[in-house]
C-alpha cells in the first residue's frame, strides 16, 4: 500500500464501518485508477468529495436523507441574509463621517469594511449566474476578506465595522458554502434580489457617524436584530409549511440557523441576561460563546437523537 491509496483509506473512515468493509476497496481503486502517476496525495475535490459522500451515508444509515437538503434550504437562507446584511453597511460606507468631526475615513468610504461588502454582492451575482463550485469560490471569498478585515482595522488610519458585524457574516457565510449546485432559477437569484430591494429601500439614507448610524450605534444593532428575526419567522414559517406535507427539511434549516440567527439577535440576548441590562463587552463575548456553541451543537444533537429512534 503506498502513500497515495493509505491516505484515500484514512479519508475512507469518513463512511459507516459496514459501507467501509463492502464497498471502501472498490472507492478506493476507483480513485487510484483516476489519480495522476505523480500525485502522492488525494485532491481537495477528491478529499471533499470522499467527505460528502461519507457523512450521506452516515445520514442514511440513520433515517436522516432530509437533513442535507435542509442545509441546502439554510445555505440559500443563509446567503440572502449576509446579502442583505451587506447591501445595508455598503450603504452605510458610501456615506463618511464629515471630515470636521476628525474622524478616520477609508478614502471615499467610511470603513475598510467596504471591500467585503463588494465581495459579498459580487457572490450575491454569481450564485444567480453560476451556481455551483463559482459560487462556492465566490462566497469562500467573501468570507475570507470579512475575516481580512479585523487585522487591517489594526492600522489606525483604517477604521473597520465592530467584530458584532463582522462574526456573524463570517456564520452565514460558512454556512452559505452549502448551497444547492443546481437550485431553481428563482431560488439562486433570491439573494441578489434581496440585494437590489434592501439597496432600493435604503439609497435615500445618508447615514453618518453623527446621527447614530455607525457600526457602533443603535441602527447597528436594530438592522441585525431586524434580519436576524425575519430569518428566524422566515425559517418556522417554512418548517410549519414542510411539515404540513410530512416534509422536514424545514426543521433541519431551522436547527442549521440557530447559530447563526442567535448571533444576529446577540445584543437582545445578552440584554435579557439578569443584570444586565445594559451588557457589557464581556457580556457580550460570554453569550456569543454560548451561542455559537449550542449552534454548532443542535443539528448534530437532532441527528444524533434520530439516530436513537430509529434504532429503537
Amino acid at each position: 500500500m503506498n502513500d497515495l491509496e493509505r491516505r484515500y483509506r484514512r479519508l475512507l473512515r469518513a463512511y459507516p464501518p459496514e459501507y467501509r468493509r463492502t464497498r471502501g476497496d472498490e472507492i478506493v481503486g476507483t480513485y487510484l485508477d483516476l489519480a495522476g502517476p505523480d500525485e502522492e496525495r488525494p485532491s481537495l475535490a477528491d478529499a471533499v468529495d470522499l467527505l460528502r459522500g461519507g457523512l450521506r451515508q452516515r445520514l442514511r444509515a440513520v433515517g436522516a436523507t432530509d437533513v442535507l437538503p435542509g442545509v441546502r434550504l439554510a445555505a440559500t437562507l443563509a446567503l440572502t441574509a449576509a446579502t442583505v446584511l451587506a447591501t445595508g453597511w455598503f450603504v452605510r460606507d458610501l456615506h463618511p463621517p464629515p471630515a470636521d468631526l476628525g474622524y478616520p475615513s477609508f478614502g471615499p468610504f467610511a470603513s475598510v469594511g467596504v471591500l467585503a461588502w463588494v465581495a459579498w454582492l459580487l457572490a450575491a451575482v454569481v450564485a444567480g449566474l453560476s451556481p455551483g463550485r463559482a459560487t462556492r469560490v465566490a462566497v469562500a471569498g467573501a468570507v475570507l476578506l470579512t475575516v481580512a478585515v479585523v487585522p487591517l482595522g489594526a492600522v489606525p488610519a483604517l477604521p473597520r465595522p465592530a467584530l458584532s458585524v463582522l462574526v456573524p457574516q463570517v456564520a452565514l457565510g460558512l454556512l452559505a458554502l452549502a448551497l444547492p449546485a443546481h437550485p431553481p432559477i428563482g431560488i439562486r437569484w433570491l439573494p441578489a434580489l434581496a440585494g437590489l430591494a434592501t439597496a432600493l429601500a435604503t439609497h435615500h439614507l445618508t447615514p453618518g457617524l453623527s446621527d447614530g448610524w455607525g457600526y457602533y450605534g443603535w441602527a447597528t444593532v436594530t438592522l441585525l436584530s431586524t434580519v436576524g428575526v425575519v430569518l428566524m419567522v422566515v425559517v418556522v414559517l417554512l418548517a410549519a409549511g414542510l411539515a404540513l406535507a410530512r416534509d422536514s427539511r424545514g426543521l433541519w434549516a431551522a436547527l442549521t440557523l440557530v447559530g447563526p440567527v442567535g448571533l444576529l439577535t446577540l445584543h437582545s440576548i445578552a440584554g435579557a441576561v439578569p443584570l444586565s441590562p445594559n451588557p457589557t463587552w464581556a457580556t457580550l463575548a460570554g453569550t456569543a460563546a454560548v451561542v455559537s456553541a449550542v449552534g454548532v451543537g443542535a443539528l448534530p444533537s437532532a441527528v444524533a437523537l434520530r439516530r436513537r429512534v430509529t434504532r429503537r
